[in-house]
């Protein structure tokens, strides 16, 4: 499957933790075993970006199980992780795209994963489902990409480069065409056709001057993405141009929609 650096990681870092639904969080987190620390599998953990948000809200004596196909970066998510008192982290390389059966759910609390489902396939979707239903555990998704974006100061050719980025997101991640901004509304289908309650919201990536970093290699990712679609190659470097001006100005602000959900057993 594809992944991502470690570098990019860390620049999202912040605008992540910032972006994710506490409401969301903690309907998953009150659908776990009360009375003793939790067991969770964590599904395509990259640095352990999870984990960190979570485990403050977790009793001590918790246990992480991390997977990803990445070793580099489950090795830093071992340093990243290694602070937190009274958390058990556990690394195993997987690669899920070759599904689930290296990983016991049902010795599991719950499931779950950060920035994973708009690289998968509906396919994949519908077996996670399937699997974690099958083992009855609660599941948390968050910072699920739903192709919302706007850019402040606009830009005439800001709707062509979002809708070909969202096309570019359906393209194979390493699991085959994936259902990118689709991938949110796809995943709550399949977990409430397998019988599951599923509590939603946003969690909005909402980046201002501060993260002119982030920002910048964002808009770089968009423009190579609406490159390899076809977008006109001199617009689109006017596109960047003004779009990088403005952020080295400190006048520019992103807003990229996002969605996170809790998928609960009845």
């Amino acid at each position: 499957m594809a992944g991502f650096s470690a570098e990019w990681l860390a620049l999202r870092s912040p605008v992540d933790e910032a972006a994710r639904n506490t409401a969301v969080e903690a309907a998953f987190l009150d659908a776990l075993p009360q009375g003793r620390p939790p067991h969770l599998t964590d599904l395509a953990s990259g640095t352990g970006a999870t984990v960190a948000a979570l485990a403050p809200r977790l009793a001590q004596g918790q246990r992480w199980l991390l997977t990803d196909h990445d070793p580099a970066l489950l090795a830093q998510a071992k340093i990243r992780l290694a602070g937190l008192a009274g958390t058990a982290i556990d690394c195993r390389e997987t690669d899920l795209a070759a599904g689930f059966g290296v990983l016991d759910l049902a010795a599991t609390d719950g499931v779950t994963t950060s920035a994973f489902l708009d690289l998968v396939t509906a396919a994949f979707a519908d077996a996670l489902a399937a699997a974690v239903s099958a083992a009855g555990k609660p599941f948390l998704a968050s910072l699920t990409y739903d192709g919302r974006a706007v850019c402040f100061p606009p830009h005439p050719l800001d709707e062509t480069v979002r809708l070909a980025m969202n096309a570019h997101q359906q393209t194979d991640k390493g699991f085959g065409p994936a259902l990118g901004p689709d991938a949110a509304a796809y995943t709550i289908g399949a977990f409430e056709r397998a019988g599951y309650r599923v509590v939603q919201g946003t969690s909005d990536w909402q980046a201002g001057p501060e993260q002119g970093a982030f920002q910048e290699e964002l808009v770089r990712g968009w423009a190579d993405a609406a490159r390899d679609m076809g977008i006109d190659a001199a617009g689109l470097a006017g596109w960047l141009a003004f779009r990088l001006a403005e952020i080295a100005a400190g006048r520019s602000t992103l807003q990229v929609g996002h969605l996170d959900i809790a998928a609960l057993p009845h």
